[in-house]
């Protein structure tokens, strides 16, 4: 019979041979966060589209093209949100947690976005993000990107660039913004379609622009270092100086810029070239007039977020060791007393180890079936239970995945050592 429904076009089902690389990734991700103080928040999938509009930019592609809307029962017009850094503001504001205040949180889930699905690029994706808020020297810049690195160190990847640039204060980008618009309107005919589009609109975004002949162009453009003032530059040395203290390596980009408006001064990038056009793996930067923006007090910010998914790519790419969530044990009973037996012992060894994964054989077969089942399930060992073990209290302990010749092939174990010693045979 033919499936009659399949998942919507860049919504996907994550089955739990790759859930278990998911939770391995949060968790780690978790204990990051926790080490250098910050706190979970968790917030709402939908908010009202007026909120992305006046925090990310109607002039922005993720608003102009790519949010999912519309108008609900009370004719509120509401959006599944696109990213993370607007909730957490209206979160912050709405719960008191801004004003006067230092906070330092962390929030992981899905986000949504219409755009063409590509690998690391999906319709419904999944973010982790930090948020640092009521701190305005370049210690916390700082600060997060060096909880970024760590989180990279942690997940085992390497081969990442950091980028790093400024868009100095909202004076310095808007003088810079001048600069550049005066510029590229004397090569506008010479533009990408794309970027001439946004030369009036948000001439910033040009900068980014995939076009080769628009990037050649562009490479005589005035930096947007001309246009600091003291303390821009002030902040953007502090940063540096910051980063060379912790021994974490950089790279100047000045074309570097963000694709959302709340942007000022820092913004970084940590990239690759490992996943093709999908090369950013983390992005995040200053966002100090957002809070203002929202309805609240000034605020500084700052933050960053990165895909889920993608990191789970460049995991796998650069080969590194996921947890497959497979079984570690499997029971295989023969019997009626065997299988009572054989409860009561996973118990047992589930109270010593909480940790340990343990499947029981259900549905009765022969021990050959059962022994073919405890290899499909990928467990290290399989223990093994009939009338005989029962009598004499012991388990047959055969292993699953043992290297030939290791001598841990098959031990025959008392069930009052079984905890201690499988404790020295399992691997986690």
């Amino acid at each position: 019979m033919a499936n009659l429904f399949r998942s919507v076009r860049g919504f996907n089902d994550v089955l739990p041979p790759d859930a278990a690389a998911w939770q391995q990734l949060y968790r780690i991700a978790a204990e990051v966060f926790a080490g250098y103080g910050y706190g979970e928040i968790k917030l709402p999938l939908l908010e009202q589209t007026a909120l992305f509009k006046r925090s990310i930019g109607e002039v922005t592609d993720i608003v102009e093209k790519e949010m999912f809307s519309f108008v609900d029962r009370e004719g509120d017009s509401l959006s599944l949100r696109p990213e993370g850094t607007a909730s957490c503001v209206r979160a912050g504001l709405e719960h008191g947690l801004l004003h006067n205040q230092q906070q330092r949180l962390w929030y992981a889930g899905p986000m949504f976005r219409h755009e063409r699905p590509q690998a690391g690029r999906y319709r419904q994706f999944h973010q982790f993000g930090v948020e640092a808020y009521g701190m305005a020297g370049p210690d916390i810049d700082a600060e997060v990107i060096a909880l970024s690195a760590r989180l990279l160190k942690r997940l085992g990847l390497g081969d990442v660039t950091l980028e790093l640039n400024s868009l100095g204060g909202s004076d310095v980008r808007l003088r810079y913004r001048e600069a550049l618009l005066e510029f590229l309107l004397r090569h506008e005919s010479s533009l990408d379609a794309d970027s001439q589009r946004r030369v009036r609109t948000n001439p910033l975004r040009v900068l980014d622009a995939k076009s080769a002949q628009t990037q050649a162009i562009l490479a005589d453009a005035p930096s947007i270092a001309e246009s600091f003032d003291d303390h821009a530059r002030a902040h953007f040395d502090g940063l540096q100086q910051a980063l060379g203290d912790l021994g974490l390596a950089f790279t100047i980009n000045p074309r570097l810029v963000r694709g959302i408006d709340y942007y000022t001064s820092t913004v970084f990038e940590w990239t690759t070239s490992q996943l093709g056009a999908q090369g950013t793996v983390l992005a995040g930067g200053r966002y100090d007039g957002l809070v203002e923006q929202l309805g609240g007090s000034s605020t500084p910010a700052v933050g960053w977020a990165c895909g889920i998914e993608r990191l789970l790519l460049l995991m796998k790419a650069q080969g590194v060791a996921i947890d497959s969530g497979a079984a570690h044990l499997y029971f295989c009973s023969l019997g009626d007393a065997a299988q009572r037996a054989a409860g009561q012992l996973a118990e047992q060894l589930r109270d010593a180890d909480p940790s340990l994964r343990v499947v029981l054989n259900a549905g009765g077969g022969k021990l050959a079936a059962q022994l073919k089942r405890a290899d499909r399930s990928g467990a290290q060992f399989a223990l093994v239970l009939g009338d005989a073990e029962v009598e004499a209290r012991t388990v047959q302990v055969k292993s699953l995945r043992g290297e030939p010749g290791s001598g841990a092939a098959q031990q025959i174990l008392p069930w009052p050592e079984l905890a201690s010693r499988l404790a020295g045979l399992v691997k986690h």
